[in-house]
Order: C-alpha cells, then sequence, then structure tokens
C-alpha cells in the first residue's frame, strides 16, 4: 500500500477506473496509463469479477478507495494466462512487448481514479 484513498472500496460487481504504469520484474519498463511529461492519462475502466480482468489486478483493486496508490509483483500464474484479459495498451508495439513478457512476473503500480 504506497498510499490509501477515501470514499467507497471497490468491490466485485462495481464498475473502477485506474490507471497504472506495468514494469517488468527487473524494473524495465512496458506500458503506462500516465504521461509523465504533460501528466495526462488515459485510464482502464473495467467491472470487477467478470472475469476481464487479470486475477491479480482484480485482488490488488478490491478493496481499494478511491485516490489510493498499490504497488505489486504479479506471478505469471495470475497475470496474462489468456491474451483476451485486461488492461491491454492500445498500441501494438507495448501490447506486443506485454505479451512477449507475460510469462515473467510483472510489477504494477496502480492508481485509482474512481470507484
Amino acid at each position: 500500500e504506497v498510499s490509501e484513498g477515501i470514499g467507497p472500496e471497490a468491490r466485485r460487481g462495481r464498475i473502477v477506473e485506474f490507471n497504472y504504469v506495468c514494469r517488468r520484474s527487473n524494473g524495465y519498463y512496458v506500458y503506462s496509463t500516465m504521461d509523465s511529461f504533460n501528466k495526462d492519462s488515459e485510464p482502464v475502466t473495467l467491472a470487477l469479477g467478470e472475469g476481464k480482468l487479470i486475477s491479480g489486478l482484480e485482488e490488488v483493486i478490491t478493496g481499494m478507495k478511491s485516490g489510493g496508490k498499490r504497488r505489486v509483483l504479479i506471478p505469471p500464474s495470475l497475470g496474462y494466462v489468456s491474451p483476451d484479459l485486461e488492461p491491454q495498451p492500445p498500441e501494438f508495439g507495448p501490447r506486443r512487448s506485454l505479451m512477449a513478457h507475460a510469462k515473467e512476473p510483472l510489477v504494477f503500480e496502480i492508481q485509482l481514479v474512481r470507484v
């Protein structure tokens, strides 16, 4: 837990909006929904408990509050076990890089924007 948010907790069946940074376990950058230069972001919006989100992030986001931040190491068994799971970068290059490293642990930094 990097910082605790405020408001209602994210629960199964609720729609959540979050930003994330994904890195390989060795620290190499894979993808981020936040642009650190101009502070723009393109948050992901998904419902919890529908099987669309990688299970490791489902566990991490459940219980978070708006504005909260968490950093977590996701093992491959709780990560991209299927290429259809979210979150996915919209561009081909980052998506290809993510799938190329799906069989290794990934570090996610999650910021919950809204529940």
